[in-house]
């Protein structure tokens, strides 16, 4: 699609998106006008944002309305893909923010001519979707998850034209978010260990016991944070040390096209894997999403083998442990093979802790020293999220906005309320204590609270008390040593507990159903 006719479709999108109902006009103006069309085909549209918090603010606000006016516009749906343009990140200034959001005039009108992507890092330029390779279903829904669509032309001047080719061949060192770093990364009793050991495997990588280095928790608790800290370690402190960072979805899109181009470049299949084989550090983000890609699986243990047996590092992450990812028993036995350590919720002492970080980094990176959150707003903040870190951080997105953009420095802890009414996942169940569940459980299963949370091992007691913890982990998502202590238990206890109605639920119908019943109980208090 030429420039004249992207800025033009454009501009009908925004002009689309202005005429939902709850959205108001001039927010589209303010933030749209930050962002510039880059690439568009069928099913496919990248834009470019001229800073992170404009990035963030976008996805976790609007993008959603950006699709609906593709789909309303075009009548399929479409995969929407944001970056930083980092040469404008570069020179984005507050008095620039302001003069944005003073302005009323449709934000299309007076875009500056379009910029030049600048090289996507490893593992996050776009991908075109491939037509050959491993064909099972689940692969393109893996595809997919990562922001795939159809094939894309991307114009860029040629002085500045990123070569897919030439980047998939060679070892990609560069590039990385600085953002991702072991000085901001926060640290708590539910992170603490697999902090130290990332630590240990970027200060000295390839040493057996840590070969490979599998980090696994639920999605948003800092996985990926680690890794790309280990990456920048590395890179900073030996250079002459290729590392890679790749996420499972874009392996598997390289491996789809090296298979899809094997037939026109024979070298495409061994280019592929040469990249992976000569990374003296291979990062692998999420590698439950390789679930049922054989192929993919196979291509991935033979990199795997020859990198850990000439000691070269393998760090990998996944959202649960080894032995739960549906693959060959194999694959997991060598994924367990060296350590194995997970990153459970985070307390509230951590979650506040990252509430002042990033207010910290908001500061530098925008260069307002005298700016702050007030103490009751953060403890707010971190006491509502959900064990998702990207809900938080997204959160204080919100309140900083809130305050800089639309001039309300002074937001009361009720005005924040209000503004993140419908932001946390968890809705109502946050005001949820540990309390209240243990309450309805003791009614449901007859059993007095002094038997529930104290020695009695008789099976009826042994079996609420379960379930009540089993419930508070689910529900409140607390860290299992939080747990304990409501019930006078270890966090060892706390997490058989929870596995052991896992595994039971999966053979009892009835279990299942006495479950649900309670959860509708608690929802309903």
């Amino acid at each position: 699609m030429d420039s004249g006719k992207l800025d033009q479709t454009w501009a009908d999108i925004c002009a689309q998106i202005k005429s939902y109902n709850n959205i108001d006009p001039s927010q589209i103006n303010a933030f749209f006008s930050r962002l510039q069309p880059q690439a568009m085909s069928e099913g496919f549209l990248m834009l470019t944002a001229d800073n992170d918090f404009i990035k963030t603010w976008i996805e976790r606000h609007y993008v959603d309305f950006i699709k609906q006016a593709l789909l309303d516009l075009f009548h399929i749906p479409f995969t929407v893909v944001i970056e930083v343009d980092i040469t404008t990140a570069a020179n984005s200034a507050s008095r620039e923010e302001e003069a944005v959001l003073a302005s009323d005039q449709n934000p299309t009108a007076n875009l500056p001519s379009r910029k030049a992507s600048a090289p996507a890092t490893a593992g996050q330029r776009p991908k075109p979707r491939a037509d050959a390779g491993e064909e099972e279903a689940s692969d393109r829904q893996a595809a997919s998850h990562e922001g795939e669509g159809a094939e894309v032309s991307i114009p860029i001047p040629d002085n500045r034209r990123h070569d897919m080719t030439a980047s998939a061949v060679m070892p990609e060192t560069d590039g990385p978010s600085s953002t991702f770093t072991f000085e901001n990364f926060v640290i708590g009793d539910s992170n603490r260990m697999a902090y130290s050991m990332a630590v240990a495997v970027a200060e000295m990588p390839g040493k057996a016991h840590l070969n490979p280095l599998f980090i696994y928790g639920k999605s948003g608790l800092g996985k990926t944070h680690l890794l790309r800290a280990i990456q920048n370690y590395v890179n900073e402190t030996m250079p002459r040390l290729s590392t890679i960072y790749v996420d499972s979805a874009e392996l598997l899109s390289d491996y789809m096209e090296a298979s899809a181009a094997h037939d026109k470049e024979k070298s495409s299949y061994k280019n592929f894997k040469t990249r992976y084989e000569e990374a003296d550090v291979l990062l692998i983000d999420d590698v439950q999403y390789l679930q049922g890609k054989k192929q993919t699986l196979d291509i991935v243990f033979q990199i795997f083998n020859k990198l850990t047996t000439q000691g070269r590092q393998v760090v990998l992450s996944a959202d649960r442990a080894p032995k739960n990812i549906d693959i060959d028993e194999r694959y997991k036995s060598r994924f367990n093979s060296g350590g194995t350590f997970d990153i459970q919720p985070p307390e509230i002492e951590t979650k506040l802790g990252i509430v002042k970080s990033f207010v910290e980094e908001y500061k530098e990176n925008e260069g307002k020293a005298d700016f702050s959150i007030p103490e009751d707003i953060q403890m707010y903040i971190a006491e509502s999220s959900s064990s998702n870190l990207r809900e938080l951080k997204s959160a204080v997105t919100k309140v900083i906005y809130q305050m800089t953009f639309f001039n309300q420095p002074d937001l009361s802890l009720d005005d924040v309320r209000a503004l993140l009414e419908n932001h946390f996942s968890g809705g109502p169940s946050r005001r949820l204590t540990v309390a209240d569940i243990q309450k309805e459980v003791e009614t449901f299963f007859k059993v007095s609270h002094a038997d529930l949370v104290g020695k009695k091992r008789t099976r009826n007691i042994i079996y609420a008390r379960q379930i009540a913890m089993y419930l508070s982990r689910q529900i409140l998502e607390m860290p299992f040593n939080d747990i304990g202590k409501k019930f006078n238990r270890d966090h060892s206890t706390v997490m058989y507990s929870v596995t052991n109605v896992e595994e039971k639920m999966k053979e009892s119908r009835e279990l299942q159903e006495e479950i649900e019943a309670l959860k509708q109980i608690i929802r309903e208090i």
